[in-house]
Parts: structure tokens; sequence; C-alpha cells
């Protein structure tokens, strides 16, 4: 099997006012000549290492089940700057949002073969990363045309922006959360129960009709079950 490339790259932000990492996958037979789905990951480097979400775009590549897709994954530094700037309370996210629809995007449209339209661009993401690209994708409706959700983290804030929106047509959603999400642990120290928000959060988007395919798959809050559950994300959403 053929192997994509994971480019390093560092983009300085102003929204930010520090370097960004990037890890970029490129498909193994990348042109110029074609033009690529692009796959914005928060947690960008769990994503690689412990979703082994390129090996898995690898193989599906390589026997033409998927479009064309670029992944670009976006790494936090530590605990505590993952939580300013995925969380909703967080003192950066505002920030973080905006660079990803005010600077990434611009800069992956300039660099890359994309289509430049929503439809094209995807956010992905776990946990608070998968909170923060809802939020961006609420945020930024016509930049982001698909979402894609492994068991976020649902606060009040999220359901109410959520039943808030606008325009619930403007993306598709992916969401799948553990049934066995009773007790995550927290960045805080404590735990909480995560399946029930989910559900609300669910309940809240068919009421609301965005377009969404939702499923709660048997086990907890940790990248063993996000893995497993890559294959089907992959297909579902960028299959021919």
């Amino acid at each position: 099997m053929e192997r994509g490339v994971i480019q390093e790259i560092s983009l300085y932000s102003n929204e930010l006012q520090e370097e960004m990492e990037l890890l970029i996958y490129m498909p193994s037979n990348y042109s110029p000549l074609y033009k690529y789905t692009v796959v914005i990951m928060s947690d960008g480097r769990d994503y690689f290492q412990m979703g082994r979400v390129s090996r898995t775009a690898d193989e599906l590549l390589g026997s033409g089940e998927i479009e064309n897709v670029i992944l670009v994954g976006v790494p936090y530094k530590n605990v505590r700057d993952r939580w300013e700037k995925y969380h909703p309370e967080g003192s950066q996210n505002g920030a973080y949002i905006r660079f990803l629809a005010h600077e990434l995007v611009p800069y992956l449209d300039a660099e890359y073969p994309t289509y430049q339209v929503g439809n094209g661009r995807v956010l992905m993401g776990d946990s608070l990363a998968a909170t923060v690209s809802l939020m961006a994708a609420m945020k930024y409706p016509n930049s982001f045309g698909r979402v894609i959700l492994h068991s976020p983290m649902v606060s009040e804030r999220v359901l109410q922006l959520t039943e808030e929106f606008g325009a619930p047509n403007a993306f598709s959603v992916y969401h799948v959360i553990g049934q066995e999400e009773t007790e995550v642990p927290t960045t805080a120290g404590g735990t909480e129960n995560f399946i029930e928000p989910n559900r609300r959060l669910h309940e809240v988007m068919e009421k609301r009709g965005f377009s969404v395919f939702y499923d709660e798959f048997e086990g907890g809050h940790t990248w063993k079950y996000w893995q497993r559950d890559m294959d089907r994300t992959l297909r579902l959403n960028f299959g021919h």
C-alpha cells in the first residue's frame, strides 16, 4: 500500500499572536492537477498518532473508495493550551475559531488545489476539539460544509447556540458518542456524563432540521473507540 506524506509546517497567527504548528497529510498520488477536499482536524497530532487517520485514508484512497482529501492537523501545545482554545469558556476560544476561518482557510486555499467552497472544507474533532469544530461551523457556516464530531463536550452554551443557529442546512454533521461515556474525566479533575448532553444535542439538531448522521457506539471516551470508528468516518463523509 502506498503511503501519503505528512508535512510539518508553521503558520503565524495574528489572531492568536503565536506560531501554529500544522501537520498536513498529502495523499501518495497527490497532484496539483486534482482538486482536494480539506479536512481540518483540531487535536491534529492525536488524530494522526492515536486515530491513525492517515493510515485509514491511505487504504481507502488506494482502493478508490473515497474522494481526494488533504488532512490538516492542528495540534495543541499542552492540556492548558487545549482548554483555552477549544473550550467555549476558554480565553482564546474566539481567536482560535477566527484563526481557523480567517487565517488557516485562506492559507490552504492559496497553497493547495482546494475547492474553495464551504462543501469542500470539513472540520473534525474529538471531545473538546469536536466542540470547537461545531462552534466554528456555526460561527462561519459559509466557510465549512461538513462537521465530524467524535464525542463532543456539550455544555448548556453549546446547546443554546445550536438551538438559536439560523442556518441548520448550511453544513452536514457526523455525530457519534459512546454508550459508556457516563463518567468522563475532565480537565478540571472531576467527571462528567457526556452521553446525556450529546443525546440532547442530537434532539436539538433533529428538531432544527440539521442534516445529521448520529450513532451511539459501544465503548467509552477514548481513542481506542474513536480509532475503530475512523474507517466509517471517512467512508460516510468522503465515499464516492
